[in-house]
């Protein structure tokens, strides 16, 4: 239980934060298949969400996000957009057309048709898509358990909230505790909720 109160409270500080300048997005899902199920986007083992970088002018990474969405919609996009992006952010997409959703929160949309190129040919994903690949890798070795479950988010957020202070380690402990007494009551109900999204 403290466990998950300590995710949420990292979930809470990093939504203190609003990307900008340079953002690169892509559509991304945890889990797999169910038995006799679907596959792809349509299954209804996976759950869908957005996952960000922000560069620095030397496109280097110096923020990342993801964040659980209800689907890949331009309402759903533009949403996630609104709480999560400054506006006047110059996004980069694959080109899928929903993620186009980010100009309604006012950022700048360049799309990238990625045209059947592997992950690796698409070097103006090079960081998103290593980042990615090692959630990823780390999900399903430390918590295959949960990754179709309603504590995704949580999850999900722990990871960026790791990655975002991935330079100051030292002192990652006491910030910690410092958003944890700061955040806002987070009762078992809550946690214990299939609504909770942590």
């Amino acid at each position: 239980m403290i466990y998950h109160k300590l995710m949420h409270s990292m979930q809470q500080r990093d939504d203190h934060y609003l990307m900008g300048g340079l953002v690169q997005i892509d559509d991304a899902y945890l889990g797999g298949e169910l038995s006799a199920g679907k596959a792809g986007r349509g299954s209804e083992n996976k759950v869908p969400f957005v996952a960000a970088v922000e560069s620095n002018d030397k496109k280097r990474p110096i923020r990342m996000r993801m964040s659980r969405v209800s689907g890949f919609t331009p309402r759903a996009i533009s949403s996630w957009a609104q709480n999560h992006v400054a506006a006047g952010t110059t996004v980069i997409t694959d080109g899928l057309a929903c993620l186009a959703g980010v100009t309604e929160a006012g950022c700048k949309h360049i799309p990238q048709i990625a045209g059947g190129r592997k992950p690796k040919e698409l070097l103006l994903f090079q960081w998103l898509n290593t980042i990615l690949g090692n959630v990823k890798t780390g999900l399903g070795g430390a918590y295959h358990v949960f990754l179709s479950s309603k504590y995704s988010n949580c999850y999900l957020a722990e990871i960026a909230y790791r990655f975002n202070r991935r330079f100051n380690l030292k002192t990652m402990h006491q910030r910690l505790l410092m958003a944890a007494v700061g955040c806002s009551p987070w009762p078992e109900r809550h946690l214990r909720s299939a609504e909770s999204s942590c």
